[in-house]
């Protein structure tokens, strides 16, 4: 067993893709066992036997999944990585695993290969790969002769025959090259530029290969590994090693649909020099995870032969990998760029290489500028690297980076001592795309050579005039032509000169945890419990509490926070609070996270008159609570010259502090022209004791009703005649709901006005029985409820919900339940689970949790007894996840063991919901204890 656990981005490199570590993360808490057995972890998992040897790594499972690992073996991995594994002794079916594993390994015999029989093998290879290049050659030069047009006119099929000649002859490398072309030719912007120099890096390549026992050994090797001759790793392995203190700068993987392949790239701290790690995976296969970036080890590794050798192999490790906090031989953009050029020069057919330029900053173009203010362009589909805008707010930091004819294409960053690794690519189809060779041999290429032969000329590229006399004016001398310009041009490339963004503001929040920032990491990731919706909940959950308890999250997870609260709205109040002032900067330049810039955080305000929107509304929220009058003051400073939009929004801020001061203000809203502003003073009025908004619905509804003495005592109803336009002013609405007549919902409204402290001549029982026997009964009791859910009033809404309920229309019956005390509620919705009635579920919803213990304990009560007896899982199913959410997380344990005792005794399906629901409980319980520690400082190294 390795004496340090995997870190979690080393285990979650082992899925195959983003689907598959979703999986694996929603099955990494329901292991009821685990352990490890020197290098294997092992588990059990609903019954299935899983296993990892790390030193593979290699994977065993029980399930009928194909893919290998399956989501068991990387979620075991990634339990593993995250929390350990218990000191339980391996079973049998591990240590004959292990066992049948070690005998596999053993060391064959090998056999003493017979030199004259290599040495025949690979001298008809040669005349296999010398005849395939040949007719390339005549292939390449015949396109140019009849003209490139008609390649994009014809697509892919055109090179499939070529290629398929290539794989004959034994030249795989050539006949991918040529298979690449099939994406090019008639597809996109400039794809004759790009077309032609790709034929044209070909036909260098063939007379390489011609002049192959010519060439020095260095450039043999690269001739022959770009043709696809193969070099062993036992012949990697003999040549002399390469030590250093390694740094892995970056990885990306790409996926070709037959097989993905993993670029790691590392970088010496001393000898600075570029090394490229490649791993490959065939679909659903894992792939290596032994180089993990923004770690580094001491060791050798051993290069590839070649002209500018960078491809490497591992040879040893000497010490343990470690975080580092920087990387060191970081150059300005001019000495990378010597650097490409100098690379170039000794392999003219290499298109791209690493670049680890030192302090670059982002431009608002699309380029990443240094100190010197020498930039280059990024590549289509990272020319918004908001990734590096969020975790370095606009200064400067290291960047690795692949550079190519296209830009760059970042890998990572390094910020305040962190690995900050590069988003992923967004498409960019309209990206900007310069030629590379000159219009008039490009001409003559499309038209072809024998309609249109090329004249034996100096070539201009960009500043430079390339001599290529004595190229004959053929379509060879085309190609040879096209070969020098394209790589001229490359390798001559100058920066532009560019301006950096303007930085961000110093943040002056301090920063939330760093445990809970890598929980919101997770949730947003979709490594979550419980699916999309219990995620969105738990994001929701965890922003409230983060809000709550005051902070700022990591400025890297900005744009992915960003991103989430744009789609659910729901949460971007507490969004705003959180994401501090890198995220205000960061929504000042983007249209779809404007938003930001309007939501309302509590700050404080020193010109009213020059503060945004956003801004005065905090500064409101903060007012409001220490000093309403001068609140109200500045609101009506500004009153006729704001938006209806913010005359609402202000207005919504007097609900804290509010008094009869606000009236004069309230009052005047209600005659403004926009409905919003009217409606939020129509609540806010109904809301103040002894307003005289109150009093004239107070008049109106005791018009309408009153109480006739007698024995029995009865309501004398008599509904108000006509929507007056006093009634209109006072937020009587013309429309009435649906199936209610005018005069019954003139009464509804009327009576909802009133405050309901002016019904004090019986208790709100006496009123609605005397309303039962009425013939206004409906409109009299949904005015009551529609006042009790204006006010509050959890006295008049328990004695509606008690005796009239049926009578109420369901919006408005449920509205009543929200005003119900906690405790009142939960008991409802516990009784309601006693007696199986079917609303019981939407009770338990509208209870926002946490539950109180006695409704917690009848919830588990339930969940146990519907798991053994219920013929149908979706019941059970649907109460554990509005459980997941709303239980308190302490019972997160007694949850686990309930579902321990049901393993045994019922079917899996039913044990499921069970487990997921502990699982939840534990995440949750996790997420708030992070969210109350201390505050962690990391120190940059």
């Amino acid at each position: 067993m390795p004496t340090e656990r995997w870190s979690t981005a080393q285990a979650e490199s082992l899925a195959p893709d983003p689907a598959a570590l979703k999986r694996a993360r929603g099955v990494s808490g329901q292991f009821s066992s685990t352990g490890h057995l020197d290098d294997i972890l092992w588990g059990l998992c609903r019954g299935y036997q899983v296993a990892a040897d790390l030193a593979g790594p290699a994977f065993k499972c029980s399930c009928p999944s194909f893919q290998a690992p399956c989501k068991h073996a990387v979620g075991l991995v990634l339990r593993w990585a995250e929390s350990g594994t218990g000191d339980e002794p391996a079973p049998e079916w591990v240590t004959g695993w292990q066992a049948t594993r070690a005998a596999r390994a053993k060391p064959r015999t090998a056999s003493t290969p017979d030199p004259v029989a290599a040495a025949k093998r690979a001298r008809e290879r040669s005349e296999r790969v010398a005849g395939g290049m040949t007719e390339l050659r005549r292939w390449l030069d015949d396109q140019v002769e009849q003209g490139l047009a008609g390649l994009g006119r014809h697509g892919h099929q055109v090179f499939e025959p070529v290629a398929a000649r290539l794989v004959d002859a034994q030249a795989p490398g050539a006949a991918s090259a040529v298979r690449r072309l099939g994406g090019i030719a008639g597809i996109g912007p400039q794809w004759a530029d790009r077309l032609l120099g790709e034929l044209a890096m070909l036909r260098l390549l063939v007379a390489a290969h011609e002049r192959l026992d010519s060439l020095d050994p260095a450039t043999a090797a690269t001739v022959r590994s770009r043709i696809g001759f193969p070099t062993s790793t036992e012949e990697v392995l003999s040549g002399p090693p390469v030590s250093d203190r390694w740094q892995v700068i970056g990885q990306h993987d790409t996926d070709d649909g037959a097989l993905t392949t993993r670029r790691t790239w590392l970088h010496g701290a001393s000898t600075s020099r570029f090394a490229l790690v490649l791993s490959f995976a065939a679909p659903g296969q894992s792939l290596s995870a032994d180089l993990v970036p923004g770690t580094e080890f001491r060791g050798d590794l051993c290069f590839y032969p070649g002209s500018a050798p960078q491809r490497a192999l591992v040879a040893t490790r000497l010490s343990a990998a470690e975080p580092f906090g920087r990387p060191d031989g970081a150059e300005p953009v001019r000495a990378a760029l010597s650097r490409w050029a100098a690379l170039l020069a000794a392999e003219p057919f290499r298109y791209d290489g690493p670049m680890l330029l030192a302090e670059v900053t982002p431009t608002a173009d699309g380029c990443l500028v240094d100190a010197e203010g020498a930039a280059l362009p990024l590549a289509a589909g990272f020319r918004e690297p908001w990734w590096l805008l969020a975790a370095a707010g606009g200064r400067p930091a290291p960047v690795a980076a692949e550079w190519s004819p296209g830009g760059l294409r970042p890998l990572a960053a390094w910020v305040d001592g962190e690995f900050v690794p590069a988003a992923p690519p967004v498409p960019d189809p309209w990206a900007p795309r310069q030629p590379e060779l000159p219009p008039e041999m490009l001409a003559a290429a499309l038209v072809g050579t024998a309609r249109r032969p090329w004249p034996a000329q100096p070539v201009r590229v960009g500043s430079i005039t390339v001599d290529l006399a004595p190229s004959p004016a053929t379509a060879a001398g085309l190609l040879d032509a096209a070969a020098v310009a394209v790589t001229a041009r490359r390798a001559g490339v100058l920066p532009a000169t560019k301006a950096a963004v303007v930085a961000a503001p110093e943040e002056i929040e301090p920063p939330l945890p760093i445990a809970a920032g890598a929980r919101l990491r997770r949730i947003l990731r979709g490594g979550a419990p419980g699916g999309t919706h219990l995620e969105q909940e738990l994001l929701a959950q965890w922003l409230s509490a983060a809000a709550a308890r005051g902070g700022v999250v990591p400025p890297a997870i900005l744009p992915e926070l960003l991103d989430a609260a744009r789609r659910n709205t729901t949460v971007r109040a507490d969004v705003a609070r959180v994401a501090g002032r890198r995220g205000g900067w960061l929504a000042g330049q983007r249209t779809d996270w404007r938003w930001l810039l309007e939501e309302a955080t509590p700050v404080t305000v020193v010109d009213w008159a020059t503060a945004t929107g956003a801004e005065r509304l905090g500064h409101l929220i903060t007012l409001r609570r220490t000093d309403p009058a001068r609140a109200r003051d500045l609101v009506e400073s500004t009153w006729h010259t704001e938006s209806s939009e913010n005359r609402a929004r202000f207005l919504g801020t007097f609900a804290e502090g509010l008094t009869l001061g606000d009236e004069e203000l309230l009052e005047r809203a209600l005659d403004d022209r926009r409905k919003e502003v009217r409606q939020t003073a129509t609540d806010l009025l109904r809301r103040l004791p002894g307003a005289a908004f109150g009093e004239r619905m107070r008049q109106r509804a005791h018009a309408a009703v009153r109480l006739a003495p007698g024995d029995p005592a009865r309501l004398a109803v008599r509904p108000p005649e006509e929507l007056d336009p006093a009634l209109r002013r006072d937020g009587v609405g013309a429309t009435p709901a649906h199936g209610t007549g005018a005069g019954a919902w003139l009464l509804e409204e009327v009576v909802a006005g009133a405050p309901l402290e002016s019904w004090a001549e019986l208790e709100p029982s006496g009123y609605a029985a005397l309303a039962r026997g009425n013939d206004w009964a409906a409109a009299l009791l949904h005015g009551w409820a529609k006042a009790a859910i204006a006010e509050h009033d959890g006295r008049w809404a328990a004695t509606l919900l008690g005796s009239d309920a049926g009578v109420l229309r369901e919006a408005v019956r449920w509205d009543l339940h929200l005003v119900l005390p906690r405790d009142s509620l939960a008991r409802l919705a516990a009784e309601a689970l006693r007696t199986e009635d079917g609303s019981a579920h939407r009770l338990l919803a509208l209870h926002p949790g946490p539950w109180p213990q006695p409704l917690s304990v009848t919830v588990l009560e339930t969940i146990a007894h519907r798991a053994r007896t219920d013929r149908h899982t979706w019941q059970l199913g649907e109460l554990c996840r509005t459980a997941a959410l709303a239980m308190p997380p302490e019972y997160a344990d007694l949850t686990s063991r309930l579902a321990a005792q049901l393993e045994p005794e019922v079917d899996p399906g039913r044990v499921r919901p069970v487990a997921d629901l502990a699982r939840t409980l534990s995440f949750r319980e996790q997420m708030l204890r992070e969210l109350n520690s201390p505050p962690e400082v990391h120190s940059a190294d």
